[in-house]
């Protein structure tokens, strides 16, 4: 993979999430919960929140594609995300980038 898949898939999900926002009204305040899952993860946070954003890439990119989006949206990167790396994604069977609000659960 190249730095132009990353910039791709960056560019990709950031405007679907921005979409997302202003089709849910998200107010200014509110924010992503940006996160790498396994499909059990994301099956979870599709179940549990709504509007959610899923996103499967290669899990060579993945964390690079989470630390370009993070950027652009200037999110913190947890300590997890800092630690992380494609040993921990493989075995971890990270292959999901998953955005939700956690103010937003499904009723």
């Amino acid at each position: 993979m190249t730095d132009k898949d990353i910039i791709f898939e960056t560019s990709r999900y950031v405007y679907d999430l921005t979409n997302l926002a202003k089709e849910h009204g998200f107010k200014p305040e509110e924010n992503w919960e940006l996160s790498m899952q396994s499909t059990v993860g994301k099956t979870r946070i599709q179940r549990d929140f709504y509007p959610n954003n899923v996103a499967k890439i290669s899990p060579d990119i993945l964390l690079q594609v989470l630390h370009s989006i993070k950027t652009k949206l200037n999110l913190p990167l947890t300590q997890e995300e800092e630690a992380a790396n494609k040993q921990t994604i493989n075995l971890d069977e990270l292959q999901y980038l998953v955005a939700y609000n956690p103010k937003r659960p499904r009723n």
